[in-house]
């Protein structure tokens, strides 16, 4: 069994005491043993699970995970703390907001022998699922990605890297990006924010990458990508599948920690959230220019 702690008690840190409390039945999850959780407000107790320090967490040897669930831009200090206390650690993306700090939090969780997780439920989506397969053997000429959606509040970071699954879902489908140019507008006063990058596939085909937040605007992904043989312009409606994303990604960080991905699927992963967050520092780059 390995005892875990939930550091950081919004939605998605509820969501992992949840489903460690009642995993899916022959799993790999239910290897997962919640120990307590950790909330920079008193709260007692939650789920019936008993609140306790960072500083118990990262010393008690019963805990061996940390699930980090605070707010984007306290990601990095704690990832690096459990990890430097020999914890594997599954974190929400975005892992950190700069890649070079990535790059070092790897190279600690290499140096410890432990499992660093950055968690993608957006992937095992079964609407992403579908359009991947649409995507799939076609060959594209442009494309545009355009999410929009409410204001976040302050703790998430540059759009690039709070939006980053975006991002992921387009280096998963159409393979590595560069950035050619991205630009930033804002207007404080009204919490308006639109991010654009020109991003640019292998075989040199564009595509726009837009995140636009604002008071009033839907949660919607709108797409245009157009292929040699066709254009898509909608995400592909599909019914939930039976199992919740979040204890669908904590199966695949269970099985990480049980020994059950292989070497070449973890490097993969690694590598496609290293170059994801390599983007996004660029993006921000350009736009503070």
């Amino acid at each position: 069994m390995f005892g875990a702690v939930v550091v950081g008690i919004g939605t998605a840190g509820r969501v992992r005491i949840r489903d460690m409390l009642a995993p899916l039945p022959s799993s790999s999850a239910e290897k997962l043993s919640i120990k307590g959780f950790v909330s920079r407000r008193s709260l007692e107790s939650e789920q019936g699970v008993k609140q306790i320090s960072v500083d118990e967490a990262v010393s008690r040897p019963d805990i061996h995970v940390a699930f980090i669930c605070t707010d984007n831009v306290l990601h990095e200090d704690n990832i690096r703390s459990f990890l430097q206390a020999g914890k594997h650690v599954c974190v929400e993306y975005p892992m950190t907001m700069n890649y070079k700090a990535a790059v070092e939090l790897w190279s600690l969780a290499q140096e410890k022998g432990v499992i660093l997780h950055e968690e993608h439920i957006e992937l095992l989506s079964e609407d992403y699922k579908l359009l991947k397969r649409e995507v799939e053997g076609k060959v594209l000429q442009e494309g545009t990605f355009h999410f929009t959606g409410g204001v976040l509040k302050p703790g998430f970071g540059f759009p690039g890297f709070s939006g980053i699954s975006r991002l992921t879902c387009l280096v998963e489908m159409f393979g590595k990006l560069s950035v050619t140019e991205a630009t930033l507008e804002e207007d404080s006063s009204n919490s308006y924010s639109k991010m654009t990058a020109k991003l640019l596939t292998a075989n040199n085909k564009p595509l726009t990458w837009i995140e636009e937040r604002g008071p009033g605007l839907p949660r919607n992904k709108n797409i245009n990508f157009r292929f040699d043989s066709c254009t898509l312009t909608q995400i592909p409606a599909a019914p939930r599948g039976p199992v919740g994303l979040f204890m669908q990604d904590m199966i695949h960080f269970s099985s990480k920690l049980a020994g059950q991905v292989s070497p070449e699927e973890l490097q993969r992963e690694k590598l496609r959230i290293l170059h994801c967050l390599e983007v996004a520092d660029r993006i921000q780059q350009l736009c503070q220019k």
